[in-house]
């Protein structure tokens, strides 16, 4: 699937910078659960809604740049519901930089809080944070089950890049035409929305890097995911140009259940074109990734096995290495995510 044309006009890039993402109207939300659950309805609530068209931004206070390889850590949080669970995984393995998917802000399953604000500040690290869906209820089954009667402050569900370097050129990339979840919500988790990334410059020691953080979509297909990722490669040409670039994230690459770990790291093309793409714009993985699964069981039984690698680092210009993946358990062995953390140090190339 080469990266043409038709995948450059259908790029959507938000690059409003707000520092507080504005709420949705209770008349927005009453409306929304009132209408049909068709594209067109979809498209006329969520394309002048506010919040999906602004990134909030924290800039991280002043900080000595790294002459030495940086460290990028990659996690999706699972709502980012645990505070000081979480703050210790990310601290424990010191990254210069977080790619944060599925962080919530004003959802009652997360106690209402502002997750990515929360978890920069006990870090000591700035951030950027993006809208990927306003949820209309109160999440999946089991969410629902466990917060009956509650309500949701705002409603917000995205990403975050977390940065303990100064950064700029925010810049938030829609990843697929949405309302996947809006028309296809068979589980009763309606939302509005897109799935995205986020890209920033970040100015290191050595001079600036791209990075971003992505997170491709659940319900969907290898070929659907490969057409996401030429998506986001067009955005990411546009705007890094010959800088160097790191990708990290959950690529949901589910087509790679079933084969051998060594397989996950050697040829996932043969089975995830997306790497195909990757690997045509100048990025690899082998060096940054380990041959581990990514998702894991939660405290209550979920998700079942089997379970492969569906989160990833990827690197243009740089080079990877001492990648691990970090069990994301708390002091008391209890997952607070179904995804494991993954992180790698990486150097500019002409200076390994």
């Amino acid at each position: 699937m080469p990266l043409n044309e038709a995948a450059a006009a259908s790029l959507d890039l938000v690059t409003v910078l707000v520092p507080k993402l504005p709420a949705p109207s209770s008349a927005l939300l009453q409306e929304a659960l009132r209408s049909d659950k068709t594209r067109a309805e979809h498209d006329r609530l969520a394309l002048d809604l506010p919040a999906f068209n602004a990134v909030e931004t924290r800039g991280p206070a002043p900080v000595i740049r790294p002459d030495g390889p940086l460290r990028i850590a990659a996690w999706n949080a699972e709502r980012l519901k645990y505070q000081m669970p979480s703050a210790d995984l990310v601290a424990g393995v010191s990254p210069d930089i977080l790619l944060l998917s599925e962080t919530d802000l004003g959802m009652a399953r997360a106690g209402n809080r502002h997750t990515t604000a929360d978890l920069a500040s006990a870090l000591g690290m700035g951030y950027a944070y993006g809208v990927e869906f306003l949820e209309l209820g109160l999440g999946d089954d089991r969410e629902r089950a466990w917060h009956a009667g509650e309500t949701n402050a705002v409603g917000f569900h995205g990403n975050a890049l977390l940065s303990r370097l100064p950064f700029s050129d925010v810049a938030l990339i829609r990843l697929d035409d949405g309302a996947v979840w809006w028309v296809d919500a068979k589980d009763g988790e309606h939302r509005l929305g897109w799935r995205m990334a986020i890209a920033a410059k970040v100015e290191t020691g050595q001079g600036p890097i791209w990075t971003v953080v992505v997170h491709l979509e659940s319900k969907s297909d290898a070929a659907d995911r490969a057409r996401q990722t030429a998506r986001l490669l067009v955005a990411v040409e546009g705007l890094a140009g010959d800088l160097p670039v790191v990708i990290g994230g959950d690529l949901n690459t589910n087509a790679l259940m079933g084969h051998t770990p060594a397989n996950w790291l050697a040829g996932p093309q043969k089975h995830e074109p997306l790497f195909a793409l990757m690997a045509e714009a100048g990025f690899g993985w082998q060096e940054a990734n380990t041959a581990d699964a990514t998702l894991r069981m939660r405290p209550d039984g979920t998700p079942l096995p089997p379970y492969c690698r569906i989160d990833w680092l990827l690197s243009r210009g740089l080079t990877g290495s001492n990648p691990r993946t970090v069990s994301a358990f708390d002091k008391a062995g209890n997952a607070i995510s179904d995804h494991d953390l993954i992180v790698a140090d990486f150097a500019f190339n002409d200076r390994v």
